[in-house]
């Protein structure tokens, strides 16, 4: 499987395109939100004879969807985010308003992923762990053969998602982070939505927002 990324919006989102030898590939995240961004993402998928055949929200806070709009349009996508998250997604008109950020409304979702599911595409699997606490609905897409996470605003590079805004919650979102991505090998690498990828183990050591439990 491979991984590309692409930061966008005002936000220095990231947005991510996966796929593999069958050129099938999943869009997460998308946060373009204007003309040039949107042609980005095309060109690349286009450039490289990709098929796009899912559309996946890590959560659905404003930056990481105003995107889902094009990415389903464009492709004829269905979108699929967990449940918990819904309510973040309707909000979007109201937090690009509040932001002054154009916004074409996302489509509303037609599969409700949970903790448990797999996300096939080509000759891929992602795994779906709930990780709340950033927001509601939080979850993360693991691909065990390439060893990598696609972990939205969970963990970051020596810091964490903020916990401040509607559905946060701090302590949620350390146990979020302990149980479901600290148990992960250490050569796991975090693909986060803002900023670098990072290795589980070198968080676990040093993330000073979150300490790993002592059996690790």
């Amino acid at each position: 499987m491979q991984i590309q990324k692409f930061t966008f919006n005002y936000f220095s989102e990231n947005t991510y395109v996966l796929y593999d030898e069958t050129l099938e590939c999943a869009i997460i995240d998308p946060g373009c939100c204007n003309r040039e961004e949107e042609t980005t993402l095309k060109n690349f998928i286009t450039t490289n004879n990709l098929k796009p055949v899912i559309l996946l929200n890590t959560h659905c806070h404003i930056d990481h969807i105003l995107g889902n709009s094009f990415a389903a349009d464009t492709y004829k996508l269905d979108l699929h985010i967990h449940k918990k998250d819904l309510e973040v997604l309707i909000a979007g008109t109201v937090v690009a308003d509040r932001y002054g950020i154009p916004y074409h409304p996302s489509p509303s979702p037609s599969v409700f992923l949970e903790e448990g599911d797999t996300i096939k595409f080509g000759n891929t699997e992602l795994d779906i762990v709930f990780t709340p606490g950033h927001s509601p609905g939080s979850i993360c897409f693991i691909n065990h053969k390439n060893k990598s996470v696609i972990g939205g605003d969970v963990l970051f590079q020596g810091s964490i998602g903020r916990t401040d805004l509607p559905g946060g919650d701090f302590e949620t979102l350390a146990n979020s982070i302990r149980t479901k991505l600290y148990t992960l090998p250490d050569d796991y690498l975090v693909y986060p939505g803002h900023g670098d990828e990072t290795p589980v183990g070198v968080e676990k050591i040093s993330n000073p927002f979150v300490k790993a439990s002592l059996s690790f």
